[in-house]
Parts: C-alpha cells; sequence; structure tokens
C-alpha cells in the first residue's frame, strides 16, 4: 500500500536546569520579569508527528512517503529517514527558514518552560496533493501540522477520492467544532486517545454511532492499558506489551500508528493491527527520543510472538 503522512518535522531542543523554576519568580514582580536559566544539559532530538509515524512504517519494512516542509537545518535528518527507508522527495526545503523546533526546560520538579517554532511548517499549505505525479497514493495521513494545510488536505482527499486517516490530536484545540467534524465526516478512519475521544464527542456532537457512520473504524489509544478499535462490528481491546523499562514516552502514539498502518496495509485484522501499533509503542518508550528506537522487521516479529498469537502471519513482515 503506498501511503503518504502528512505532518510536522521538527527539531526537539530538551534542556534541564538543576534548581527549581519557582525559587526565582517573584510574583509581586510577574509584570516585569526578566529570567534566563544556566542549564546543565540539552539534546537535540529529531520529532515531529509525520516524521514520527513514518520512521516506524518504514523499520517495519514500509516505504512511507512524507509530504511536510522542512527548513534550511533538514539535510542530515533526512539523510536519517531516507537511510531506514522513509522516501522524503515532497518534503520540500522552505528557504532561510528553519525546521519546525520545540525549545523546552524542565527543571528538578518536572516544571516546564518552553516555546515552539513553526518555522517551515507555517508553509505546508504550499505543498498540495494535487501536484502529485503518477498514481494516486491508496491512503493518505493527515496528522498534526499547520491548520490551514490539515484542512487543505482534507478537501483535496475528498475531491480526488483518496482514503485519508485523520489524526488530530494536539490540534483539536486549535479547531473550529465545525472543521473538527468536517474532517471526520469524510475520513476513512479515526485515531485519538482517550482524552481526546472524549474532546472529539463533546466537539462535534456525534456519538459513537454517529461516529461509525462515517468511519471505517476508529482507533483510541489508552497508554498502558492498550488500545480499542471500533468497528460496525464491535469493539476489539487489546492490551499493550509491557515495556522492559520506560525512558520516554514522547511519541510513543506516533510509533502505535506505525505499528497499525503496517498491519492494515496488508489487510490483516484490527486485532493484530493494534497489538503491532501497541509494541511499536512500547520500544518507544524504552528509548530516549521518538525516533531512537530500532529493530529489525524479524526482531519484532520475535518480541510480537512473546505476547501475542498470530499463528506465522508476522512472517510476511520478513520475506
Amino acid at each position: 500500500m503506498d501511503i503518504i503522512v502528512t505532518g510536522s518535522v521538527a527539531y526537539d531542543y530538551l534542556m534541564t536546569f538543576p534548581g527549581e523554576f519557582k525559587d526565582h519568580i517573584l510574583p509581586e514582580k510577574l509584570e516585569k520579569i526578566s529570567l534566563s536559566f544556566l542549564v546543565d544539559s540539552m539534546v537535540r532530538r529529531r520529532g515531529g508527528i509525520a516524521a514520527n509515524i513514518a520512521y516506524t512504517l518504514a523499520l517495519l519494512g514500509g516505504n512511507p512517503r512524507m509530504m511536510a516542509t522542512v527548513g534550511v537545518d533538514f539535510e542530515e535528518f533526512r539523510a536519517l529517514l531516507e537511510a531506514k527507508g522513509v522516501n522524503t522527495s515532497l518534503s520540500p526545503v522552505i528557504a532561510d527558514t528553519y525546521t519546525a523546533s520545540f525549545f523546552a526546560t524542565t527543571d528538578q520538579s518536572n516544571a516546564q518552560m518552553a516555546s515552539f517554532y513553526p518555522g517551515a511548517m507555517a508553509h505546508a499549505r504550499e505543498v498540495s496533493l494535487r501536484d502529485l505525479d503518477g498514481p494516486r497514493p491508496d491512503l493518505v495521513v493527515i496528522s498534526p501540522n499547520d491548520p490551514s494545510a490539515m484542512d487543505q488536505y482534507i478537501d483535496e482527499c475528498k475531491d480526488l477520492g483518496i482514503k485519508y486517516v485523520y489524526d488530530p490530536s494536539q490540534q483539536i484545540i486549535r479547531m473550529e467544532d465545525d472543521g473538527l467534524r468536517h474532517g471526520v465526516e469524510n475520513a476513512h478512519a479515526l485515531f485519538v486517545n482517550e482524552y481526546e475521544y472524549e474532546l472529539t464527542k463533546k466537539m462535534t456532537g456525534m456519538s459513537n454511532k454517529d461516529l461509525l457512520e462515517h468511519l471505517e473504524f476508529y482507533v483510541v489509544t489508552l497508554g498502558a492499558e492498550g488500545a480499542v478499535v471500533y468497528t460496525a462490528d464491535g469493539e476489539t481491546r487489546v492490551q499493550a506489551a509491557p515495556p522492559e523499562r520506560v525512558l520516554d514516552p514522547t511519541g510513543g502514539g506516533d510509533a502505535f500508528r506505525g505499528g497499525f498502518l503496517t498491519g492494515y496495509s496488508r489487510g490483516w485484522d484490527f486485532r493484530t493491527c493494534a497489538q503491532m501499533g501497541g509494541l511499536a509503542a512500547t520500544y518507544v518508550l524504552e528509548s530516549e527520543g521518538p525516533q531512537e528506537h530500532n529493530f529489525t522487521p524479524q526482531e519484532f516479529a520475535d518480541r510480537y510472538r512473546v505476547h501475542y498469537e498470530d499463528d506465522g502471519l508476522l512472517d510476511e513482515l520478513i520475506k
């Protein structure tokens, strides 16, 4: 299955402050606040939801096409994604602009001060599905991005007759109720976490039954409790694969989508798809960063069989 993944691509700059912010904030002087914190560590990690999803799809043997706008600092990032099997030919560099970046400083009590620079992501609407050469993709993933680009891709998929998976997640709070409903009503499938699920129902006024009148299926991830897949035939609940250790949860949901869509692209049952998603997310929990996990299809299949039954189905990943 030819899958195009749209959404954000970003660098995360993560710093740690050895004290506590509260010790340096004067409530009576907030209108004149001016603070600078000397941090004792910093890491830069590759991230962004489109890149995270595409990365896991590629680890499992896929060749997803990532459609995003990136900055002049992207070339090393591009080379690493391409080396894993991600096709980045639909991700143009925006001149004189940096890739979207997240800057966060965390203190010893886990309080955080952060800034997000959209950078090249603000130009995402300049890349259009209408401009694709050759056959249309079998599936498009519409994940968090510049909001106007997300709306554009929904309309383009609808007009071009392309099925899309809708993954609004962090951008739900930026959306108008009608816009979110429009995205859901025209989607092939929906991915949300437990909180986003309730928020989506509240904002759209749609019930479970209403959702399934438009969607082939939707998936609600439940963190350590696993996930549930809803279809017209009922619910499929799966348990998460237990991690050996938890280092960083960032990007776990994105890896879930990559694992799930790998199974779905092969026509496998929803239980297997969701269990693959859960295991992919577990690999991320055990890594420091959303694209630091690594496995071969054989290693993935072997670990899957420690927790789940597949009757040899995952052998297709290895061929």
